[in-house]
């Protein structure tokens, strides 16, 4: 038997990708971990002070009301979007000629703007003009998302999932068209009622699209800046100032650099912190 030898030739086509990205990626963390560890006064002033910034941001009471209030947003928005998705996918005939029309519409919200979901939701939700708030202040429930911090958290929930549940939908319904007819015909034939199939048939083979989807979904839950600034600016108060906010403000507005990026270090590994705990844990259930 002739064993051919192994070639790695085609990670040198990939070789170059991996460079710059590390390159890109590598060069600006450390750059913000090098003025993390110094008392910077302007240029051409600067005096090391070792760790003062990191006691200084998780001892900062703003610092801790803005991180659990950005759990709070992300938990929220995680155990709606997620089952909301999965419902769409499901939802959406896999072998119907106007399924390609279903998923274009469905990916609509994803194109849009950052910034202008934002003004959509501020015009949308506005109680003297807005087509939301009018509605609901015509039925009775005192609505104002610019003066009541419960409905600025409530509308900032439903503009996120209006944007992004569309992406678990699409995953999800690209993880269920994986799936071979031939696992449906033998859960009918056992008599499998409808959660039957969707608990033992569909659900384990979604985990691993699941997992991607919960994975890009926190992280850029965490990286939330542009539309709560646009519709609520962080206001009422500061009900709907998230960490990404305070860390923007404390870099542009009060140009505290040294202490703005011990806060993005911070920032970084927490994000970093809650997706490798839960990817692990994951991979860990399917291990066992």
């Amino acid at each position: 038997m002739i064993v051919k030898p192994r070639r790695d030739k085609a990670w040198l086509g990939v070789l170059p990708v991996l460079l710059i990205v590390a390159f890109s990626a590598v060069i600006p963390l450390m750059t913000v971990v090098n003025y993390s560890v110094q008392d910077i006064l302007d240029f051409n002033s600067r005096f090391f002070v070792g760790l003062e910034w990191y006691e200084a941001t998780l001892t900062d009471p703003r610092f801790q009301e803005a991180f659990f209030r950005q759990l709070a947003f992300s938990a929220t928005i995680l155990m709606i979007e997620i089952p909301l998705g999965i419902l769409v996918a499901r939802g959406i005939p896999r072998t119907s000629r106007h399924t390609g029309v279903i998923l274009v519409l469905l990916a609509i919200p994803l194109l849009i703007p950052w910034n202008v979901v934002g003004t959509i939701w501020q015009l949308f939700a506005r109680s003297d003009i807005g087509l939301l708030g009018v509605a609901l202040n015509g039925i009775g429930i005192d609505y104002n998302y610019t003066s009541n911090p419960v409905d600025a958290w409530l509308t900032l929930v439903a503009m996120d999932v209006w944007h992004w549940t569309s992406l678990v939908a699409l995953l999800s319904f690209a993880g269920l068209s994986a799936i071979p007819p031939a696992f449906y015909q033998a859960a009918e034939i056992d008599g499998a009622s409808s959660w039957q199939i969707f608990r033992f048939v569909e659900l384990p083979r979604l985990r691993a699209v699941l997992v991607i989807a919960v994975l890009l979904r926190l992280m850029d839950s965490f990286m939330i800046y542009t539309e709560p600034f646009v519709l609520t600016g962080g206001g009422p108060g500061n009900t709907t100032t998230f960490l990404s906010q305070y860390l923007a403000t404390m870099a542009v507005g009060q140009f505290d650099l040294g202490p703005a990026a011990a806060f993005s270090v911070v920032y970084f590994l927490f994000t970093l912190l809650f997706c490798w705990l839960f990817y692990t844990s994951v991979m860990r259930e399917d291990d066992g």
